[in-house]
């Protein structure tokens, strides 16, 4: 991975270095693309074979039949593309965990100002004990709040912020036995490449994920799992020759499958570079071989931050995944701004990020994070809360 040189990285949740075989993927499939002739008759087998290559391949990792897989720019539009084309009556309810993205967030406001529904909150960010008593709260918790009216909920996989992960599967579930069982989005994108997904992708009704953070591959790619009633429901928003069962004269409607999601020209060397880092991944072992040596460096982390005065992780367990959330405070017990501490450590060459609610600093830990960056970072931490 050449941006690991001469740094520490921390920031797999917000984008992962590419791998350099998947850079040369990229690279050798746009020299293919080119000698081929970019839109000539003998290009078509190879960009089909491309795309279709990895459908299948995330189609596995989904653990859904690849019909229900589709392409998207990034997590996002995976969200919200399917989301647009339900159909929605005044009075909906969508009920929304207190710790979605923004992004995200930003579109359910706008959908709800567009088609009149109504927001309702599920709170979720303040669990942050152990995966049991997590799970058994979120499903209390759901149970209360929602109503004849609630016809969406929305909860990451695996929280952005705290760290925590949510009982994806249990939760469908719980849904199925609502009178309206309404629809159950996702948002993936810390978990495709960190977590097992196959369990939550084939239980949500829309699980959407990037490819450019945990998986190491590019930016400008990503990809939904979309569920069979979802599809019977659900009308593209946004409409392409890729949305269309034939393109030309006389155009066919649309893909039957999840391929209706998909709008128009992509570029196919960056499927090339994601299909390079997930076989990369998948080298290691399975996913759950994965996830333990993810954890194996974040319980690390956790567990050295908890030597340290002043300092209080967000979870008060080891972590389930990769994401380490913290605050810090000086010598005096005031808390320390995440922006300075950031700089601080960017100056020496360690690199982790800040988030805005809760206000805190934030180090994700991979399969290439070592026992000695680890240690580095910590000291540099116990450095700065001294000083």
């Amino acid at each position: 991975m050449p941006a690991l040189a001469n740094k520490t990285y921390f920031n797999y949740g917000g984008q992962g270095p590419l791998p350099s075989p998947s850079l040369a993927a990229i690279s050798d499939a746009f020299a293919t693309i080119q000698q081929l002739g970019p839109f000539s008759d003998a290009v078509w087998p190879y960009v089909n074979g491309t795309v279709s290559g990895l459908r299948q391949r995330l189609a596995a990792w989904f653990g859904v039949d690849q019909s229900r897989v589709a392409f998207t720019e990034n997590v996002t539009s995976g969200c919200v593309l399917p989301l647009w084309g339900l159909p929605w009556q005044a009075g909906d309810e969508l009920l929304v965990s207190d710790a979605e993205h923004y992004g995200v967030v930003a579109a359910l406001e706008e959908l709800a100002r567009r088609h009149q529904l109504r927001i309702t909150a599920l709170a979720v960010a303040d669990l942050t004990g152990e995966a049991e008593a997590t799970a058994a709260a979120v499903g209390q918790r759901l149970e209360a709040a929602l109503s004849p009216h609630t016809r969406l909920v929305v909860l990451s996989h695996l929280l952005w912020n705290t760290g925590q992960t949510m009982p994806i599967a249990a939760v469908a579930g719980q849904l199925a036995n609502h009178p309206r069982h309404p629809w159950l989005l996702v948002d993936g994108a810390q978990s495709l490449g960190s977590l097992p997904v196959a369990e939550a992708a084939a239980a949500a009704d829309i699980y959407a994920c990037t490819g450019h953070k945990w998986c190491c591959g590019p930016e400008g790619l990503g990809a939904v799992a979309l569920s069979e009633r979802l599809l019977e429901a659900s009308n593209p928003t946004l409409i392409g020759w890729r949305t269309l069962e034939h393109d030309g004269p006389g155009a066919g409607g649309y893909h039957q499958d999840a391929r209706r999601f998909e709008v128009a020209t992509s570029c196919t060397p960056l499927f090339a570079g994601l299909n390079q880092s997930l076989q990369l991944l998948e080298a290691e072992g399975d996913a759950d071989a994965r996830l333990a040596a993810i954890r194996e460096r974040s319980v690390q982390v956790w567990e050295g931050l908890q030597q340290m005065a002043g300092v209080r992780t967000l979870l008060t367990v080891p972590p389930p995944a990769g994401l380490v959330s913290f605050t810090m405070g000086n010598p005096s017990g005031e808390a320390r701004d995440p922006a300075a501490v950031v700089k601080r450590l960017g100056d020496q060459g360690t690199w982790l990020r800040t988030l805005e609610y809760p206000r805190c600093l934030r180090a994700c830990t991979h399969l290439v994070s070592t026992a000695d960056e680890v240690e580095r970072l910590l000291l540099q931490l116990v450095q700065l809360s001294v000083g």
